[in-house]
């Protein structure tokens, strides 16, 4: 043994290198620079008397050691983000509240239900974060999530909404140019808009149709508010929610939908603070009004 307890940004130091697998990743997921995190690793290292990373061409490789700790910083990570949670939820309807949704769901659907919440409570201070990846909830990445697949992790407070539906629309615009398809199969030669990534879930989403593959769009982008954006501009036929659609969009092929089942989620330690809760339960409201409205 060497310095004496390690401190806490020791521990969190070394899991990020776990998880990153570089140094330079792990400096950049805690924003820090590269030589202050390999100096706290360093300080862990000889605090606890043992080496953890030994560098090899691939990187670094943690060492036995290392992979002990893991499970351990974890739970001091978890401990110390409860810990924030308590000391930060104290203040009532006041405060900041970090929430996670889909592109389109944070954009389109959220932003009038969080302005009658902010005019109700004006001291409620919101931060969106758009993304179709999964945020870690335990790590507190997010307060609350919208989900369009159910939360796998532990101790989440979980409520299922509903289901947006999903259908395939264009403008009555480039119908009149290109023709109205009414089968999967009359989708052949139409301009559609899809995803450039293929992964299992989208797969199984675009099996209604050979057409809707990656080599059958004609406008490629991971972002679905790109491609909300195209349909409306015309580009071609593309998904869109059938709550969203408005009279500028018109419905093709009604045999292909899609339903997405709807969740809202948070930390379980979060029911304690009255601003996650409003929070929760205002989207959870909203939100299942809209899955009602999808026709």
């Amino acid at each position: 043994m060497g310095d004496g307890e390690p401190s806490w940004d020791h521990y969190r130091a070394a899991l990020a290198v776990l998880e990153e697998g570089s140094l330079s990743g792990a400096a950049r997921a805690l924003g820090l620079t590269q030589p202050t995190l390999g100096r706290q690793v360093a300080a862990l290292e000889r605090a606890l008397g043992v080496t953890l990373f030994t560098r090899s061409p691939a990187g670094l490789t943690p060492t036995a050691a290392a992979l002990a700790l893991r499970p351990h910083a974890e739970a001091l990570r978890s401990a110390a983000a409860a810990l924030r949670r308590a000391v930060t939820g104290a203040e009532g309807l006041a405060g900041t509240v970090r929430i996670t949704a889909s592109e389109v769901v944070g954009a389109e659907v959220l932003p009038p239900l969080l302005a009658r919440l902010h005019a109700r409570h004006p001291e409620l201070r919101i931060e969106l974060v758009l993304s179709d990846r999964m945020q870690d909830l335990l790590r507190r990445d997010a307060d609350v999530a919208v989900r369009m697949a159910s939360p796998e992790q532990g101790a989440l407070r979980v409520r299922r909404v509903g289901s947006v539906r999903l259908g395939l629309y264009a403008t009555g615009d480039y119908l009149a140019r290109r023709g109205v398809p009414e089968r999967p199969e009359d989708l052949a030669g139409h301009s559609l808009i899809g995803f450039d990534a293929e992964t299992p879930f989208l797969r199984g989403m675009l099996a209604a149709a050979p057409a809707l593959s990656r080599e059958g769009f004609a406008w490629r982008s991971d972002s679905t508010l790109a491609q909300l954006a195209a349909v409306r501009a015309g580009f071609g036929i593309g998904a869109c929610h059938t709550a969203l659609a408005g009279p500028g969009l018109v419905r093709v092929v009604p045999a292909i939908v899609w339903e997405l089942p709807t969740w809202i989620a948070m930390h379980e330690d979060l029911r304690r603070l009255a601003r996650c809760r409003a929070v929760f339960d205002a989207l959870a409201e909203g939100l299942a009004a809209h899955c009602t409205a999808s026709p």
